[in-house]
């Protein structure tokens, strides 16, 4: 992998995060510190997942 795909990935990825991130604050009905850190831990292992997932059907 070369460093303009790494770059891409991790663009990716952090693009996936900050979506699934706001989506699970809009869809949360308090936030507290708690609900702060499971949304981020929730979205990062999504974001992950759809990353791999585009990656594995695109065949990059």
């Amino acid at each position: 992998m070369n460093r303009r795909k790494a770059l891409f990935g991790a663009g990716e990825v952090l693009a996936w995060w900050a979506v699934l991130a706001l989506l699970w604050l809009v869809f949360i009905s308090a936030v507290d510190t708690l609900e702060l850190v499971v949304g981020a831990s929730a979205a990062l292992v999504g974001a992950f997942a759809a990353w791999g997932a585009r990656r594995a059907v695109s065949q990059w």
